[in-house]
């Protein structure tokens, strides 16, 4: 017992990784693959959270969710309507089964088979050259803290963190919630708040402002209309005074909307009001490492105040998804490896919730851009009613937002309806390569296909200049000319 207290030979790499998760496992595969030596580090489960407890059950959720539904709203295709036999557990057996055919590609097997030296041990630094793994000294010319978030559970009296819901314990909830109170009407909250209506849950959302905050509200009308008319009651701009935990399935919330205090009932309470960084036990002040509450500080190429030491994903104080992390790891990659100074640009940053309708954004919303360029912006507008393809699937709610300046360059876009999420790339490819608006009216689009939503919108653009007098006018003038 002693013999395993004594600390290990020093190990020495090219690059040590702190965190599996996704921006984590990008940057160790990355590198092995081109030949570096490469020590990956985590205490939990490979995958970190998208694959464990975030995108991955969540999407499978909402899939079973809307296989549900369709058996409820058939009718408008001829088909007799019914209420769905709904086997919960099974269904969490579809979100498990989802799990496990991914986690292969993020096992520590494939890893080890890669060259990654693999510890799974808690990483702390002994300075800002060291880490300690376990009984395992690690040096190595670069580090990369990619340690991600966890949830944050607010300080409401009464309430008890152990007694919640959170996204890391509702996936392994096998009983159906009768009524689920979800404090948070983010992303996370809105997902799960509809997934669980589908499935057989009353729910219930409260929110200290509005829903999706960080959307476009005419975009975010939509899919507050159509969970509401699913049953899912939103009380938004309202406070969570105090918690009861009355017993097994029994809880009371009791809020304040505008100086009347109600009490809500429930036998579940999800909390998604958002999220904490993983910070702690780092040793980060024996490193050097600046951080907050925020997380870890970097500059434009993602070194912190320790330049060889680097961090990615949602540590390092920036956008939360997990395709922001995976971006972070090609920066390191090119900073570390290539010694190419590159730096991290969000204007074409794109993010989804997957409700149905799915709320998808890229770039700038109308509020950000009239903050930046004032009035000096066009606000552009389809509608999935004007779709051939929508109407024939019966998916006519939403529209499509398109904001560019006063030159026609486009800033950013927003989507509500049906496969926005994959429908938004479009615009994003056009903001990152810097393009106008006018090379969306040039594409051809297949027919019928809800792509052409993009193509409309751009063709909006110009219909008040091309159908104006001005354009008569000159038509007017053609006409005389000989043919």
């Amino acid at each position: 017992m002693e013999e395993q207290k004594v600390m290990s030979k020093n190990l020495h790499v090219d690059i040590c990784v702190i965190g599996a998760g996704s921006g984590g496992l990008s940057v160790a595969a990355g590198a092995a693959q081109l030949g570096l030596d490469v020590a990956l580090i985590e205490k939990g489960e490979m995958g970190g959270d998208c694959l464990n407890t975030g995108c991955v059950p969540s999407k499978a959720l909402l899939a079973a969710a809307k296989a549900a539904q369709n058996f409820r709203k058939s009718e408008k295709f001829g088909i007799a309507p019914q209420e769905p036999s709904i086997n919960f557990s099974d269904v969490k057996d579809h979100v498990f089964n989802v799990i496990g055919k991914i986690e292969p590609h993020d096992s520590q097997e494939r890893f080890e088979g890669l060259g990654v030296k693999v510890f799974r041990e808690h990483g702390e630094f002994i300075d800002s050259k060291t880490l300690k793994a376990g009984n395992q000294k690690i040096t190595a010319r670069y580090f990369v803290i990619a340690t991600g978030s966890r949830a944050s559970v607010p300080p409401i009296e009464g309430l008890e963190p152990d007694k919640v819901l959170t996204n890391e314990n509702i996936f392994a909830l096998r009983a159906k919630p009768s009524h689920l109170i979800i404090i948070g009407g983010g992303p996370i909250g809105v997902e799960m708040a509809q997934a669980h209506r589908r499935l057989g849950s009353d729910v219930t959302v409260l929110d200290m402002g509005s829903i999706l905050a960080n959307d476009d509200p005419e975009l975010v009308d939509v899919v507050r209309r159509s969970l509401q008319n699913e049953g899912v009651q939103f009380i938004e701009n309202v406070k969570v005074e105090k918690v009861q935990h009355k017993g097994t399935e029994n809880i009371d919330v009791v809020i304040d909307k505008n100086g009347k205090k109600e009490v809500i009932n429930g036998t579940h309470l999800l909390v998604a009001a958002g999220r904490k960084v993983n910070t702690d036990g780092l040793g980060l002040e024996q490193a050097g490492v600046e951080y907050d509450r925020r997380g870890i500080k970097t500059d434009k190429r993602l070194r912190t105040s320790q330049k060889h030491i680097f961090a990615a994903g949602d540590v390092a104080s920036g956008p939360q998804f997990t395709h922001v992390a995976g971006y972070h790891a090609g920066i390191i990659i090119r900073n570390t490896i290539f010694k190419v100074p590159a730096k991290v640009d969000f204007k074409a940053l794109p993010w989804v919730t997957y409700s149905d309708p799915e709320l998808a954004n890229v770039g700038m919303t109308e509020e950000m851009a009239r903050k930046a360029h004032g009035d000096k912006i066009k606000v552009t507008k389809w509608t999935f009613k004007e779709n051939d393809r929508a109407l024939a699937e019966n998916r006519t709610e939403g529209m499509i937002k398109v904001i560019t300046n006063h030159k026609g360059k486009i800033l950013g876009a927003g989507i509500v309806g049906a496969h926005a999420g994959e429908l938004i790339s479009t615009w994003g490819l056009a903001i990152s390569q810097g393009l106008k608006i006018g090379a969306l009216t040039s594409t051809i689009v297949a027919y019928p296909t809800l792509s052409e939503i993009s193509k409309r919108a751009a063709g909006a653009y110009y219909t008040p200049s091309l159908f104006s007098d001005r354009t008569r006018k000159i038509v007017a003038i053609l006409r005389k000319l000989p043919f």
